[in-house]
């Protein structure tokens, strides 16, 4: 089995684990486009709240721009190269409640439109592994934020990016993954480990600045 690939948490302060591999693989529930020990981080507010729940959430979609998460920077989860950039997706409404259960009946059509319609806005890093290489894909940025550029070097810890809505996403967070490929449609997915180990659903993973010179 390949050798999990040690990162740090690609946002700037707290975020709410979700869909981890600690707690099942595929932590998504599909081995596709390479997702199968990927996890999800939510920005959280100091009380541990990603957005105010409210009649409203239960019943319509919410602006995108109400969560804790909308513009968090994103921050490279280790040294690389840009490998691709991919932006221009609109940052859409988050659906909780009512709304997230017609919004999950739509996914079907976003599966059949490929990667960068689940992906969103995203930028993947090439970085080795192994004596080899793994790619590390950062998905649902926010539209006109990424400041990464191909080909670039990158350092852990670099801001490249904000927290958006885009692509397949409910609320706005951030969807991490590694895979042994640059195209998820062709990868097979790395295993991942941050310092003290994969945090399981609920918990929280704190963010840093880059590291020292």
């Amino acid at each position: 089995m390949t050798a999990p690939l040690r990162l740090r948490s690609p946002l700037r302060g707290r975020s709410q684990v979700r869909n981890s591999p600690a707690d099942r693989v595929p932590s998504h529930g599909t081995d596709l486009g390479a997702s199968s020990h990927a996890i999800d981080l939510v920005p959280v507010d100091d009380e541990g709240r990603s957005g105010r729940y409210t009649l409203i959430s239960l019943l319509r979609p919410e602006p995108a721009d109400a969560f804790a998460g909308f513009g968090r920077d994103v921050l490279a989860p280790i040294a690389g190269v840009v490998r691709s950039v991919h932006d221009g997706e609109d940052d859409h409404p988050a659906r909780r409640g009512l709304p997230s259960v017609g919004y999950a009946l739509t996914q079907a059509q976003r599966l059949r439109e490929g990667w960068p319609a689940l992906a969103g806005n995203h930028v993947i890093l090439e970085t080795q592994h192994e004596g080899g290489a793994a790619f590390v894909a950062l998905c649902h940025l926010q539209r006109g934020s990424i400041t990464a550029r191909e080909g670039e070097q990158v350092s852990a810890g670099e801001q490249i990016a904000r927290c958006g809505n885009s692509g397949n996403s409910t609320e706005p967070h951030v969807h991490l993954q590694a895979m042994d490929a640059p195209d998820p449609a062709r990868a097979r997915a790395v295993p991942i480990w941050f310092p003290g180990g994969v945090p399981r659903n609920g918990e929280l993973l704190e963010g840093s600045g880059p590291d020292p010179l």
